[in-house]
């Protein structure tokens, strides 16, 4: 298979892509602030309500083929990690409004050269349900952010009835052999949270070639996870209560995938809606992650994960710089918003170094 190398001009800003990025921040910051406004404190702009917080081991595979052996996969050794698993919307709504859901992961001890302003040694995976980023583009990023911000101040029940409308409109697509990301992305299927693979959705650079990232759930029992549909009526926290107790019985595993860039066509790198097909390049299995029993959502690491610590693409190697309009517009939102949440909250943002510095 002909893998394609990494170059910088495989990426092309369109000439108003850095003005649409400053719109995404103005409309998502006017978001956060109506719903900082209205529950007294600040919370994420996406993905505001975790689900499990836990720390565990990444071991690179031994033995991988050189166009897979690269950055932080070089070398078959492990590290740490951190990883916050939550739900889509920027606001803390009942499970019923079921969107699409996030699995960062933060990886400590990383050498070698960090992208940017980023100085500590962690490599951050930022990755969410669904192969692909509905709005495809910045300009498309937009465009989608301003109708959310014209709904964000609606009741919590009128969220409710257009996500059940988007979840059943996506089951019917389903039934028929037809996929809408964007129905996903509002109305995401009341299954597990562990049951599940996450995607970076978006390529980013991958050492010498250019790849796709994903976490697969791999771990004995997944069968009935995957059947399982989560009762959100009787709780609103029903998502954060099974994921939580899961956690804490069984050991958890995840193995991270990476899929290569083989089509320059076929593949866009500035339009994230486009799915990468598997037949042209399948995920292949780079490193195991293991999350070990324990308990998940303690108060005090709830704090530490929700207000004190950021999950950012910006957090990483060179050697997996983020790619694609998308990304570049992410790398300059996720900081502006990280940086109005911690300063409407009073806290001081901390990247921790070790895995050691966050709460039991």
């Amino acid at each position: 298979m002909n893998y394609l190398r990494y170059r910088p001009e495989i990426e092309s800003p369109a000439a108003d892509e850095a003005e649409a990025i400053q719109g995404i921040v103005h409309s998502m910051t006017h978001q956060a602030e109506k719903v900082a406004d209205r529950e007294h404190h600040a919370v994420r702009a996406s993905h505001a309500k975790s689900s499990a917080l836990v720390v565990g081991e990444l071991t690179v595979q031994p033995n991988l083929p050189p166009e897979l052996a690269q950055g932080l996969f070089a070398l078959p050794r492990s590290y740490k990690v951190a990883i916050r698993f939550a739900q889509g919307p920027g606001e803390r709504l009942a499970d019923r409004v079921g969107t699409h859901r996030g699995m960062a992961i933060k990886v400590f001890g990383v050498d070698g050269e960090k992208l940017g302003s980023h100085r500590d040694d962690t490599q951050d995976f930022v990755l969410a349900s669904g192969p692909t980023f509905p709005s495809g583009t910045a300009q498309g990023f937009l465009k989608d952010e301003k109708q959310l911000e014209s709904g964000v101040s609606l009741p919590e029940g009128v969220k409710s009835f257009v996500s059940s409308a988007a979840r059943n409109l996506n089951r019917v697509l389903h039934a028929v052999g037809t996929e809408s990301p964007k129905a996903d992305f509002f109305g995401h299927p009341f299954s597990h949270p562990l049951s599940e693979p996450y995607y970076s959705q978006a390529p980013i650079r991958f050492g010498d070639y250019v790849a796709k990232v994903a976490a697969f759930p791999a771990f004995p029992g997944l069968e009935t996870l995957q059947s399982e549909t989560i009762d959100v009526d009787s709780d609103p926290d029903a998502f954060r209560h099974a994921t939580q107790a899961f956690i804490a019985a069984h050991e958890t595993l995840f193995e991270l995938r990476a899929q290569l860039w083989t089509d320059a066509e076929q593949q866009p790198i500035e339009d994230a809606s486009v799915e990468w097909k598997e037949s042209d390049s399948p995920f292949r299995t780079v490193a195991t992650i293991r999350i070990p029993p324990q308990n998940a959502g303690s108060p005090e690491r709830r704090r530490y994960f929700d207000e004190v610590m950021a999950f950012r693409p910006a957090h990483t190697l060179v050697a997996h710089q983020p790619l694609g309009s998308v990304m570049r517009a992410r790398l300059e939102v996720y900081e502006a918003l990280s940086d109005f949440r911690h300063l409407a909250n009073g806290v001081a943002q901390e990247e921790p170094r070790t895995a050691e510095q966050i709460p039991a």
